[in-house]
């Protein structure tokens, strides 16, 4: 996001400043780079920077193939990096530390829009202050992976098995092969990572019968996970989905739901994990191995001198966590959304990418790439292109909802004045016009409640 960020305001003539914390560009995304993403190229790649890397005679990949994060660095993201006008604005192992307002802290008002932006800047052993006019920060959320206890706090005891746990999603079919083959592990978590790392046990384990796979989640079913399986508008995400909801209907692992880790504790014969379910407390194990993979979190230390505006529990901009919050929906989509949503009452400072999403999941590329050109025309001056946000994005198929449906409002609630209680923009959408019941298709669908009472809408319509 920072790479086309810095494309689309270099194209419209304004100086540029571009940090990288790592050795080279994309360092979060090779750490993942034997992971296949779900989303074509299509989706992954930002319009202004394919005008510069067109200049630089690139060869853009087939739209329908899916990469994997190394694919993106390799094809995409390195090449941007070498183009003319990036490499002359892009300092590597650079770190972004803290950022305030020249001479004020954040208690300042007076003339507060005044002062120049003060970037505390680590490179090479050495801090200096740089000054901004104004500050796009797109450092994501992969560094700072959410705790293996369920309640956000440390798990007790984990600092002395630290050499047994893992995060994210480790390169289980290659590099890191043989510390899995042949273990019993736990997988904790209940979103896209947890099943693309369940899988892959799953894969292991055909040419390693020894191997056993434990899934533990917070959720009361995993039906969330599964997705909308056929229907999903990313065939890749659906399949995710559905093969995930094929182990665990075979038998392949071991299932725990309602389980909230607080304690690791080992023996000689491994770790295990104590916690709560349903029932009280609850101790499972021994395990070899533990893969936490509950999401990531936003680093907000960086900007604690400035004047954020953050949703309570999802430390996103306010104005965008109603759109976003997974207590309410979990649909693959969200309404188009720019400059205007992303601002903090601290003037020209914005928070782009997954790190705009705060503690929420389901991020997509081609969300965040619509955010960079409405800030960049934004601060370019250009109302009507800020103003004209676009946003479609792929549905997953099943628009999910914890609002009782009712026979006059259907599965995804009243009316929406804001579109933020509905399950998808076409919903929404559907409601702002006064329709009733779900909106997800365009003509009006039939509210589903499944068999679990999962209060749902589906339908394969496109937006």
């Amino acid at each position: 996001m920072g790479l086309a960020a810095a494309s689309h305001l270099l194209e419209r003539g304004l100086r540029v400043k571009l940090y990288e914390a790592g050795e080279s560009v994309a360092s979060h995304v090779r750490d993942w780079g034997h992971v296949r993403l779900f989303s074509p190229w299509q989706f992954n790649t930002d319009k202004a920077a394919m005008r510069l890397l067109r200049e630089a005679g690139w060869q853009e990949p087939p739209g329908d193939v899916l990469p994997t994060g190394q694919d993106l660095y390799d094809a995409y993201l390195k090449p941007l990096a070498e183009t003319e006008a990036i490499r002359q604005v892009l300092e590597t192992r650079a770190v972004v530390k803290a950022i305030s307002r020249r001479g004020l802290d954040k208690v300042v008002t007076k003339d507060r829009e005044r002062h120049p932006f003060a970037l505390a800047v680590e490179s090479d052993g050495r801090m200096r202050i740089d000054l901004a006019r104004a500050v796009i920060d797109a450092s994501g959320t992969w560094q700072n992976p959410n705790t293996l206890g369920a309640s956000g706090l440390p798990a007790i005891g984990k600092p002395k098995h630290l050499a047994r746990i893992a995060y994210g999603i480790p390169d289980i079919i290659g590099a890191d092969r043989a510390s899995y083959a042949g273990q019993r592990v736990l997988v904790i978590g209940g979103g896209h990572s947890a099943a693309s790392v369940l899988l892959d046990l799953a894969n292991l384990a055909d040419a390693d019968g020894s191997l056993r796979i434990t899934w533990a989640l917070r959720a009361q079913s995993p039906a969330r996970v599964f997705g909308g399986g056929a229907a999903d508008q990313l065939p890749a995400r659906g399949k995710l989905g559905s093969d995930l909801r094929y182990l665990v209907e075979t038998g392949r692992l071991t299932l725990v739901t309602r389980f909230g880790a607080e304690s690791v504790d080992g023996t000689g014969r491994g770790v295990s994990v104590t916690g709560t379910d349903a029932a009280g407390p609850q101790t499972i194990g021994p395990f070899d191995r533990i893969i936490v993979a509950t999401g990531q979190r936003p680093d907000l230390a960086m900007t604690r001198e400035l004047r954020l505006d953050l949703d309570a529990w999802l430390e996103c901009p306010r104005a965008l966590g109603p759109m976003i919050d997974p207590n309410l929906h979990s649909c693959g989509t969200v309404r188009p959304h720019g400059y205007k949503e992303l601002s903090h009452p601290e003037p020209e400072y914005f928070t782009v990418g997954i790190k705009s999403y705060g503690r929420a999941p389901t991020f997509l590329m081609a969300t965040g790439y619509e955010q960079v050109r409405s800030i960049a025309a934004h601060l370019a001056g250009d109302r009507t292109a800020a103003d004209e946000v676009r946003l479609i994005l792929p549905e997953t198929g099943v628009c999910a909802t914890n609002l009782i449906p009712s026979s006059s409002e259907g599965c995804c609630g009243g009316p929406a004045p804001a579109g933020t209680d509905a399950c998808c923009v076409a919903d929404a959408d559907a409601k702002a016009k006064g329709a009733r019941g779900c909106g997800c298709d365009s003509a009006g669908s039939t509210p589903v409640v499944s068999a679990a009472k999962a209060k749902s809408c589906r339908t394969t319509a496109h937006p």
